[in-house]
């Protein structure tokens, strides 16, 4: 849970501004002036152009944010006589000085000579970003590694042709977290661009197993020694990484696939499906030290791969029309948790910034705002300050653009 005790009177801002506080927002205002004059520089004066204050900085982030909640197209729809039109909002800032800070917007004005990452653009801002992560939460035992649904809004994808949707698809980074199973609060970030020759790179990583395991341990770096849980899917699930990490005390429960997984040292005879009919519920195992290999049957054979429970531990699985299926602890505790991730991914994913720039470094920098968002949202929901508001997910993004753009009335629209 919470590491710190938030006030009765707490605001939506003061719970964002615990991972983006005012430091960040006028370091972006620092850089962003920076770039301004070396673009004017390079490229001739921009007459129009005058130095963004903190205030306008806030003001832009509400923008932005603002269509988390209303989906359109493009944020520009605020000025618009359209249906996504928001005059409340649009009053405190012209359309042609927010395409302004648009163009000049930055978090890092100049490469460095010891940049070689292609993040470096943003680099500092996730490094920011996860410190607060850190000192704000304490997470659970049990966590799970994936990567959250980050696309589109769910009626762009109910109407769009699958040509469309393959193109809106290609993004050049893949983004994986590590995420409190208990809460929905996201503990980590990382961020995988696909091009580059880099020791990240695909060219360097040509085979999946590889990268994912090399995801997994980034995303784990700080978890050595807690004794955590950590729930992965098949592309990660592989004996090396989970012996790599229970040498750092960290315990690992997996679902398996042999076409998505590294079996490298699994026996053959647990990957392939008996011969004989099997019954719902039945299972085997094999162990090798600490760790488990169950092979489950349910409409299906299931592969399990762990070393946090003991595989003759019993559990059940409840389905609402076969009733309960009998299994192994760790089949229970896998279902249990990756459900709950689901539904987290149904109720927040919906509130993903709709701004879709071309540069990579700024896509990765609005995921990462939207996820610092619902963050907030998960550290509010379990202080003392949601008993007085009780606000929706919906409410406290309309409470923090309000907030952010500075306007007196930051009472929600039900």
């Amino acid at each position: 849970g919470p590491t710190r005790k938030m006030p009765l009177t707490a605001t939506a801002m003061d719970f964002f501004q615990l991972f983006v506080p005012d430091n960040v927002l006028k370091n972006m205002v620092v850089q962003t002036n920076m770039y301004a004059k070396k673009y004017q520089e390079r490229f001739g004066s921009d007459d129009a152009w005058i130095d963004v204050t903190l205030t306008e900085m806030k003001a832009f982030l509400g923008y932005m944010i603002s269509t988390s909640i209303h989906h359109c197209e493009s944020v520009l729809s605020i000025w618009s006589s359209g249906f996504y039109s928001n005059k409340s909002i649009a009053l405190i800032m012209t359309q042609s000085r927010f395409e302004k800070i648009l163009k000049y917007f930055h978090i890092v004005a100049f490469r460095s000579s010891q940049a070689t990452h292609g993040l470096y653009k943003i680099q500092p801002f996730l490094d920011s970003l996860q410190n607060g992560f850190d000192s704000a939460f304490r997470p659970s035992q049990a966590q799970v590694l994936h990567e959250p649904l980050i696309d589109e809004d769910p009626v762009f994808i109910a109407t769009c042709t699958e040509r469309e949707l393959r193109k809106r698809k290609k993004r050049k980074f893949s983004l994986w977290v590590r995420q409190c199973s208990s809460t929905g609060f996201i503990c980590q970030i990382y961020v995988h661009l696909k091009e580059g020759s880099g020791a990240d790179g695909l060219d360097a990583l040509k085979n999946k197993p590889q990268l994912h395991s090399m995801v997994a341990k980034s995303l784990c770096q700080n978890a050595s020694g807690k004794n955590y849980i950590i729930f992965t899917g098949p592309s990660i699930t592989s004996l090396n990484l989970f012996e790599e990490f229970e040498k750092q005390e960290i315990y690992c429960c997996g679902l398996l696939s042999a076409r998505k997984s590294d079996c490298t040292g699994l026996p053959p005879s647990m990957l392939n499906n008996p011969e004989t009919p099997q019954s719902r519920g039945q299972y085997r195992i094999r162990m090798k030290g600490n760790m488990s290999l169950i092979c489950w049957y349910n409409k299906g054979h299931f592969r399990f791969l762990t070393n946090a429970y003991s595989p003759v531990q019993q559990g059940v699985i409840i389905k609402r029309k076969s009733g309960e299926i009998p299994c192994p602890l760790a089949v229970e505790a896998f279902a249990a948790h990756l459900s709950y991730i689901c539904k987290y991914d149904d109720k927040y994913s919906k509130y993903f910034i709709s701004h879709k720039p071309n540069k990579t470094w700024q896509q990765v920098f609005w995921f990462a705002i939207s996820i610092t968002i619902n963050n907030a949202y998960i550290l509010y929901k379990m202080s003392e300050a949601y008993h007085v508001t009780r606000y929706s997910r919906a409410q406290f993004g309309e409470r923090l653009v309000k907030e952010l753009l500075g306007l007196e009335d930051t009472s929600p629209s039900h």
